[in-house]
């Protein structure tokens, strides 16, 4: 393999060290399948790929794996892809919702989360917080006309918890009467699949991805300092805020603040108060506001 490219960009110290940062990466379809790809393409030594699904013929306009691979799991796919672009990576490959799988969150150093389901989105939001892992969350609006990317660190921000909360109802309307993918939220919080351009998902996984190397690369000389730790990207014409509209290709940094009421991540809970009963509860009461089971989840 050959890096010079890399090398030249980066740097042959920050190569190594990417060479020993471990990222997992929940969620190998449109838009997981992409950052995978391209962190692997970066130099990043180890993976852990979570993903219960099977690739389709319908996935292929919006995947980077092609004909050859239908009717394999994606998560194995990828694994393999991966190491015919980085054939020295370590690659680990769980079969499965990560519900099953949270303990393949241990001893990573960055999670990219690439999943559709809110709920599910929850349930990985507080295995970070357990585990004070970082994580960069992505999402695409309706019919690719924009989409958010963000890293959220846990106890230094919000949690993603409390970042939907004052994203989604405040700073986005979804403007949703169809179906979605890769993040893309209806007016109810839930997510589905919807009729787009690939092009539309991997402008907003580009910035997921480039996200997660920036973390990766913490504190070297070339880290990129970010105005913000979340980024709204219009793929069109795109009302952002009320009034105000964004020009396709542009894009708007929001810092999005914790919110010390949360159930997950709030005062309450940062300081002990709550009894480990009311904590197991916190994710069941969180769901309930935002009309969500696990159950409808796994419908889905």
């Amino acid at each position: 393999m050959n890096w010079d490219r890399v090398e030249r960009k980066l740097g042959a110290q920050n190569l190594a060290l990417l060479a020993t940062r471990k990222v997992g990466v929940v969620g190998l379809g449109s838009g997981g399948s992409f950052v995978a790809q391209a962190l692997a393409m970066s130099g990043v030594g180890s993976f852990v790929l979570i993903d219960d699904d099977v690739l389709e013929s319908s996935n292929l306009v919006r995947h980077v794996a092609d004909a050859r691979d239908v009717g394999r799991h994606k998560a194995e796919v990828m694994a393999d892809l991966i190491h015919h672009r980085n054939p020295q990576a370590a690659v680990e490959a769980r079969i499965g919702r990560i519900e099953a799988h949270v303990n393949a969150l241990d001893g990573l150093d960055l999670l990219v989360v690439a999943v559709d389901g809110e709920g599910a989105k929850y349930v990985i939001n507080q295995a970070c917080l357990a585990r004070n892992l970082p994580a960069v969350y992505a999402g695409v609006y309706e019919r690719g006309e924009g989409g958010d990317a963000c890293t959220i660190i846990p106890h230094q921000g919000p949690c993603y918890a409390c970042w939907s909360a004052e994203l989604r109802d405040g700073l986005v309307d979804p403007r949703i009467d169809e179906e979605l993918d890769y993040g893309m939220i209806n007016e109810e919080g839930t997510l589905d699949a919807e009729p787009g351009l690939w092009l539309d998902v991997v402008r907003v996984a580009s910035a997921q991805g480039d996200m997660a190397l920036n973390w990766l690369l913490r504190g070297t000389p070339v880290e990129k300092p970010l105005p913000a730790n979340t980024v709204i990207i219009a793929n069109t014409l795109l009302e952002i805020t009320e009034g105000e509209h964004t020009l396709p290709y542009g894009a708007v940094w929001v810092n999005i603040e914790r919110d010390p009421h949360c159930l997950v991540c709030g005062d309450a809970m940062r300081a002990g108060r709550l009894k480990d009963e009311a904590n197991a509860q916190s994710l069941d009461d969180l769901m309930h506001e935002t009309g969500l089971t696990l159950e409808e989840e796994h419908e889905k």
